[in-house]
């Protein structure tokens, strides 16, 4: 799998809710590292904050999507729009560097502005 079908396939998980597509494409040992916080987290602590998002916030669509494949996998900006649990509407800009091998992920570095982040849940 070509580290663009692995974006795709990652991308499209999230936005359906789909969980364990995502469990997928991480290999066991991937790590998942978010500049608000500057902690590594392992798969399934990711997919706890995944699940969250699903949870919580509806009508998740990535968009404004501009993706570049690199040596290693991928590097991607996007806009996540999504409805809030109060309904209201609102977006957050991230971008993601993504490594990859066999068809896996392996690091996925994920880069949010903070104020954005407040936002999901104010």
């Amino acid at each position: 799998m070509s580290a663009l079908d692995i974006a795709d396939r990652l991308f499209e998980a999230i936005e359906a809710g789909d969980i364990d597509a995502v469990r997928a494409l991480y290999a066991p040992d991937a790590v998942i590292w978010h500049n608000d916080d500057g902690v590594e987290q392992t798969p399934e602590q990711n997919l706890r904050v995944l699940q969250w998002v699903i949870d919580n916030l509806r009508d998740r669509s990535y968009e404004d999507v501009r993706r570049s494949v690199t040596d290693t996998g991928f590097v991607q900006q996007h806009v996540l729009r999504f409805t809030r649990p109060d309904g209201q509407r609102a977006e957050l800009p991230a971008c993601i560097v993504v490594t990859c091998s066999e068809g896996r992920i392996t690091r996925l570095d994920e880069y949010l502005d903070s104020a954005h982040i407040a936002r999901i849940t104010r």
